[in-house]
C-alpha cells in the first residue's frame, strides 16, 4: 500500500498550474449517457475516480478513450445497457450521477447504492424524491437503485436537505430533466460551480436551462441532445489545497489557472489568517472569462493570525478545504474556531493532528484548534480524500518525518500530488508500505 514520506521544514517556491475540476468531470462524463453522439471533454484530471467512472461508463455501453494527455472521448456504442454493477459503485459516490440520464435516456435505470469516503452519513433520498417527483418508479432491489419511466415529466422538484442543498442531487435531477416532456423548476438546488459547468455542457447540447448557478433552476425539456466538446472549470478544491500549502510552508508559489471567483469565501478567510493572493494578470479589472482562470502569487505573513471558519454550501467555505485550513490554523498565533455545518462528524484528521503535536478540541460540529509553534512529523493514516490533503499539508510543515499512510484516497483527487509538491521544492516520495 502506496504512503507518502515527507520531510518537512521547505519552502516551497513555483509555479502550480490547476487542473479541471473533478467535482465537475464526473456527472459531466455521466451525462454523456444523455446523447448516442460523441462527447468530448477537455483538460479532464488524470485521478483513480475518472478512471472508475470510466471504467463504469464502458460497463454501461460508453466508450472512453483517451491519447496520452489529450482529451476524453465518450462514444455510446450500446444503448441498452441500464445497469451500474456494485463493484464499481462502491468506490466512489459520484457514481450515482449515472442514475438520473441513464432512466431519462434509455427508461430504466439499476444504480447499486453508492460508496465513497468516510466523512458521515449521505443519504442519496433527495436525488430519489427528485426522479419520483418527474414520475419516475423508484424502489429498492438487492441493494440496487431501480428507476422505471417511459419518459420523465416536468415538474416543481424541492432538493433542499437538512444539510442544505444536494450537488450530485441537483446534477442528476437537471440531467433527467433536459428529456423530459414540459418544464421542471428545481427549488433549493446547488449553486455550486461544477452545477453551472454541468449546465453549459448541457445548453451547447441543446438542452434549455436557465437559472444555474442560482437556487432555481428551470429546464424546459426537449427530445434529443446532441454531441459537444466542451473544457471543463478549474479544480476550486484543488487550487485551495496548493494554496494553503504554500501559505503553511510560507512560500512563495505562482497558481495558474486559479478560479478565484469561486473561492470568495476562501480568500476572505486566508487574507484575515495573513495569507496574500495578488493576481499577476494586470491592474485591470478581468472579464469573466479571465476571472474562471486567473493566475495569483502566494505569499503569506510570518504570524498568521487565528480564525472562525464555518463550512456551508457554495459560495460559503467549502466543506472540502475544512482539513487543509485546520492543518494551517495550527500554526496560527491564537485560538480558531472550525465549525462544520455539511458534514458534521467529517473530523476524523483530528485524531492524526494530534498526533503531530496540534492543539485540537472537538466540541460536537466543532473544533477549537490552539495554535503551536512548530508540528511534529510522525506516522499518519488518512481517513478520506480531503483529510489526507490536510495530514500532507501538516507534515510539509512539520519538522522531522511524517508518512502518511494510505495515500490511495489522494489519487481519487490530486494528479501526482507528489510530482507537484517535488517540483515546488518538497522533500516528498511515494514509498509502498507491505500492508499489516
Amino acid at each position: 500500500m502506496d504512503a507518502f514520506v515527507i520531510h518537512g521544514g521547505r519552502r516551497l517556491r513555483g509555479t502550480v498550474r490547476i487542473h479541471g475540476a473533478k467535482n465537475a468531470a464526473l456527472p459531466l462524463m455521466a451525462a454523456s449517457l444523455l446523447t448516442d453522439e460523441p462527447v468530448t471533454l477537455r483538460d479532464v484530471p488524470r485521478l483513480a475516480d475518472i478512471r472508475n467512472m470510466g471504467r463504469l461508463l464502458d460497463v454501461m455501453g460508453v466508450s472512453v478513450q483517451r491519447a496520452d494527455d489529450g482529451p476524453l472521448h465518450l462514444a455510446t456504442h450500446d444503448s441498452g445497457k441500464c445497469e451500474a454493477p456494485y463493484d464499481i459503485v462502491r468506490t466512489m459516490r459520484a457514481s450515482i450521477c449515472v442514475l438520473g440520464p441513464t432512466l431519462a435516456r434509455r427508461g430504466e435505470a439499476r444504480v447499486s447504492m453508492p460508496g465513497g469516503c468516510n466523512i458521515g452519513d449521505r443519504p442519496v433520498d433527495l436525488h430519489l424524491r427528485g426522479l419520483k417527483a418527474l414520475g419516475a418508479e423508484v424502489g429498492l432491489e438487492s441493494g440496487y437503485i431501480v428507476a422505471r419511466a417511459k419518459r420523465l415529466r416536468g415538474a416543481r422538484v424541492f432538493l433542499g436537505g437538512p444539510f442544505g442543498s444536494t450537488v450530485l442531487g441537483t446534477a442528476n435531477v437537471m440531467s433527467a430533466a433536459t428529456l423530459a416532456e414540459g418544464t421542471t423548476i428545481i427549488e433549493s438546488a446547488a449553486c455550486e460551480p461544477e452545477v453551472t459547468d454541468l449546465a453549459h455542457m448541457l445548453t451547447a447540447m441543446g438542452a434549455r436551462i436557465s437559472g444555474a448557478g442560482s437556487p432555481r433552476i428551470v429546464v424546459e425539456g426537449v427530445d434529443r441532445l446532441a454531441g459537444v466538446d466542451h473544457t471543463l472549470v478549474p479544480d476550486r478544491i484543488e487550487a485551495g489545497t496548493y494554496i494553503m500549502a504554500a501559505a503553511i510552508t510560507n512560500g512563495d508559489v505562482l497558481i495558474e489557472n486559479c478560479p478565484t471567483d469561486s473561492l470568495t469565501a476562501v480568500i476572505d478567510r486566508l487574507e484575515e489568517v495573513g495569507v496574500n493572493l495578488e493576481p499577476t494578470d494586470g491592474a485591470a479589472p478581468p472579464t469573466e472569462q479571465q476571472n474562471l482562470r486567473q493566475s495569483v502569487r502566494i505569499a503569506s505573513d510570518r504570524r498568521l493570525e487565528p480564525v472562525q471558519v464555518v463550512t456551508q454550501p457554495f459560495p460559503g467555505f467549502p466543506t472540502d478545504l475544512q482539513a487543509q485550513i485546520m492543518a494551517l490554523l495550527c500554526m496560527a498565533d491564537g485560538n480558531s474556531i472550525i465549525t462544520e455545518k455539511i458534514f458534521p462528524d467529517r473530523f476524523l484528521h483530528v485524531a492524526e493532528l494530534l498526533r503531530m503535536g496540534a492543539r485540537c478540541l472537538r466540541n460536537g460540529p466543532s473544533v477549537l484548534v490552539s495554535g503551536v509553534h512548530h508540528l511534529e512529523g510522525a506516522p499518519v493514516m488518512a481517513s478520506d480524500l480531503r483529510a489526507s490533503a490536510g495530514l500532507v499539508l501538516a507534515g510539509l510543515a512539520a519538522r522531522g518525518t511524517t508518512t502518511v499512510n494510505r495515500v490511495y484516497h489522494l489519487d481519487r483527487g490530486y494528479e501526482g500530488m507528489e510530482l507537484t509538491l517535488q517540483q515546488l521544492g518538497a522533500d516528498i516520495e511515494r514509498v509502498d508500505v507491505p500492508a499489516a
